[in-house]
């Protein structure tokens, strides 16, 4: 317990973390304070690239081999079987549309990219390695949990069908192109190519990355004021216990698969998290039926400052205790 009190305020006092508290305090406080949607874009272009790139060049270093293979398989399976059990407690714990409820799960089926790299940054703040490969793995669970969420709204007859349009949403999304293309770049040019753009995709990171999350708060504030009276108690409390399972289920997995301290923290905040980019895009075209102020304020106003806060530092502090890390 003292270690998890003691990561939690570590991460607490860091810039990433003040930086998206500063956001939605002044949303909350209706301050004019605004991040242009142009700059916004860039700082997330930016930031996708990095961490792509980066990722590439330390699977360049490592080599492929079994566990790599292995470790997407477990991403992919992982990301189509959350989202039935966030179906389940949904249902179990609100009164939400079965559309509702499906276009939910899917958000916490997927992955928050933004939290993975806050996750990366903190664990090399503390000087934890990971397999640069989870990248990859982060890259392949997106797909899967819309496929699953569009699959648990067609049980009850709600028509959806799986057209060319939504593949092309779904696999063509950019954020998922350019993690995917930064991932191979780095890939193909190696600790080489790394050395020739280690002083802008490197030093600057944590900066933007700064940046970016203030954004965010900002995003997630105005989020919440607008959503008032429109989520149950229910629905909060399966926002902030989601992560949880999600975590508790990759756990076991990662310890498996024989995953690093930081791995295992990786692959848990992965489980943990819920999109807010690719999944929405796609359930605008799939569900347009299902509520977005709904699936958007438990995943981005919820869930992520949850994961930043409090879920983050303890995934952290329980792979290092399982793994002795």
């Amino acid at each position: 317990m003292d270690a998890i009190i003691s990561v939690m305020g570590q991460n607490l006092l860091s810039p990433i973390i003040l930086s998206f508290a500063l956001g939605l305090a002044a949303a909350m406080a209706r301050s004019s304070l605004s991040v242009p949607e142009a700059a916004a874009k860039a700082l997330s272009i930016y930031l996708l690239f990095a961490i792509g790139f980066k990722g590439g060049a330390s699977v360049s270093a490592h080599g492929l081999d079994l566990r790599l293979g292995l470790a997407l398989v477990a991403g992919i399976a992982l990301s189509f079987a959350i989202p039935i059990v966030a179906f389940a407690l949904l249902r179990a714990l609100t009164g939400m549309s079965r559309v509702d409820a499906a276009a939910v799960a899917g958000h916490y089926g997927s992955i928050s990219i933004v939290t993975f790299v806050s996750a990366t940054a903190i664990l090399t703040s503390s000087g934890m390695g990971y397999e640069g490969y989870m990248v990859a793995v982060a890259a392949a669970m997106e797909a899967p949990a819309i496929v699953a969420a569009l699959w648990l709204a067609a049980r009850g007859g709600s028509g959806v069908k799986m057209d060319a349009e939504l593949w092309r949403e779904v696999l063509l999304n950019g954020s998922i192109v350019l993690l995917i293309g930064a991932f191979m770049i780095g890939a193909i040019t190696g600790e080489r190519g790394l050395a020739e753009i280690e002083s802008f995709i490197v030093s600057p990171f944590k900066g933007v990355l700064c940046l970016f999350l203030l954004d965010m708060g900002l995003v997630a504030g105005r989020g919440l004021k607008q959503s008032r009276g429109l989520l149950s108690a229910g629905a909060l409390v399966f926002a902030g216990l989601m992560p949880l399972i999600g975590a508790a289920m990759a756990l076991p997995v990662a310890i498996m698969l024989g995953f690093s301290a930081g791995g295992t923290a990786l692959f848990m905040t992965l489980a943990a998290s819920a999109s807010y980019i690719a999944v929405p895009a796609a359930m605008r075209v799939a569900l347009p039926e299902a509520n977005p102020s709904i699936y958007l304020t438990l995943s981005l106003g919820v869930t992520f400052p949850f994961n930043l806060a409090l879920g983050i530092p303890l995934y952290v502090t329980v792979a290092g205790f399982v793994t002795g890390g």
